[in-house]
This record gives C-alpha cells, sequence and structure tokens, in this order.
C-alpha cells in the first residue's frame, strides 16, 4: 500500500515561486515513478510532470518547460515540484501520484492534493 501527502501550496503572486511537496509511505514507496498533476476549475486534470525511478528520466508538458523542476529524494522517498514564474495559469490544485515506470503501467495512487493559486 503506498500513501502519499502533498504539501507546500499557497498563494503567491505572479513572478513568484512555490515548492511542492510528495511524501510517500508503504510498501516500496521509492520503487515507483512519480508524477505530478493539477486540475482547475472546470478543467480536465492535467499533467504536469513526471520522474523515474531512479530519477534519470523527467518529462515536462510544454506549459511548463523552464518554469518547473521536478526532483526526488528517495532516501526520504519525496517527490519535490519547484515552480518558478508561477502565472496566473498556474492556478489549480495539484496531485501528485505514483506508476510503476515512466513509460509503462497506470497511476495507482493519488494524493489528496494542495491548493495552488498565484494571483495577478
Amino acid at each position: 500500500q503506498v500513501q502519499l501527502v502533498e504539501s507546500g501550496g499557497g498563494l503567491v503572486q505572479a513572478g513568484g515561486s512555490l515548492r511542492l511537496s510528495c511524501a510517500a509511505s508503504g510498501r516500496t514507496s521509492s520503487n515507483y515513478a512519480m508524477g505530478w498533476f493539477r486540475q482547475a476549475p472546470g478543467k480536465e486534470r492535467e499533467f504536469v510532470a513526471a520522474i523515474s525511478r531512479s530519477g534519470g528520466t523527467i518529462l515536462y508538458a510544454d506549459s511548463v518547460k523552464g518554469r518547473f523542476t521536478i526532483s526526488r529524494d528517495n532516501a526520504k522517498v519525496t517527490v519535490y515540484l519547484q515552480m518558478n514564474s508561477l502565472k496566473p495559469e498556474d492556478t489549480a490544485v495539484y496531485y501528485c501520484a505514483t506508476k510503476p515506470f515512466v513509460y509503462s503501467g497506470t497511476y495507482d495512487y493519488w494524493g489528496q492534493g494542495t491548493q495552488v493559486t498565484v494571483s495577478s
């Protein structure tokens, strides 16, 4: 079983930064690829970024490339999303999730989400 808890969300002005954390616990928690997703009001859930088990493979949505950085600390079984140059369009609930591999499997476990609000 895997449990995920997101933290670090909040309200920030456009151009500012936030760092989200997702702490995982449970069976072999470090042996999963991790992804970040977001969902704005009235919109579908959107892929943001993903990272492989070792951290060697990273994927980003085009909308966040150059601004967001995903990383992980397997010793702490935690994945991070550093968000810089935030825009109002980044406002959403951000979720982390796990899957067996970056390029295969499904996202089996999800956190409850953390709210990110970017003001103009």
